[in-house]
């Protein structure tokens, strides 16, 4: 439940938040519980509807990243890396296209970002994601395609910074 709830709010303290919320809510109902045939989808049905229900009440919230790593200066990046790295700049391009990525993430609607994530990145089958978004199949895959699409036309949009000229190159 935890995995899922951060993946939803894209923070540690919202999704303990989140996973605490539910848990009180169906404490006391723990015998139903137990007549349940298949929980997992069920629970994270009842932890989506929680985090919808939460992004209701406090209204729009402003995204933040999914990790931020920040360092004072370059150098003490640097020494914060392994002695036994092949390619420093291998290392650099990598976290420059995850910090372009994590930004494109961040532009999607946490709808979209969502059904990213759970397929993409968790490994969820569209069944499991219908049934636990309570949506048909159909709706599913035309939702991930969409989102799909606005996630590359974000990264076509996004600027790379060219290594020679330390400019940005559209």
């Amino acid at each position: 439940m935890y995995r899922f709830a951060f993946r939803l709010s894209g923070q540690q303290q919202d999704a303990e938040d989140l996973v605490q919320d539910v848990v009180v809510k169906l404490y006391p109902r723990l015998e139903e519980l137990e007549s349940i045939d298949q929980l997992r989808p069920w629970l994270n049905r009842v932890l989506y509807r929680q985090f919808i229900d939460s992004v209701r009440r406090k209204g729009r919230q402003a995204d933040s990243p999914m990790s931020s790593f920040e360092f004072s200066d370059a150098e003490s990046w640097i020494d914060a890396q392994p002695a036994d790295l092949p390619d420093i700049t291998e290392r650099l391009d990598s976290d420059r296209m995850r910090a372009m990525l994590e930004n494109a993430l961040s532009d999607l609607s946490p709808d979209q970002r969502t059904l990213l994530l759970l397929c993409e990145v968790d490994g969820w089958n569209q069944e499991d994601i219908a049934a636990v978004l309570d949506i048909p199949l159909g709706t599913v895959k035309s939702r991930l395609h969409r989102c799909r699409a606005a996630l590359r036309k974000k990264l076509q949009e996004t600027p790379e910074p060219s290594a020679e000229t330390r400019r940005v190159d559209r």
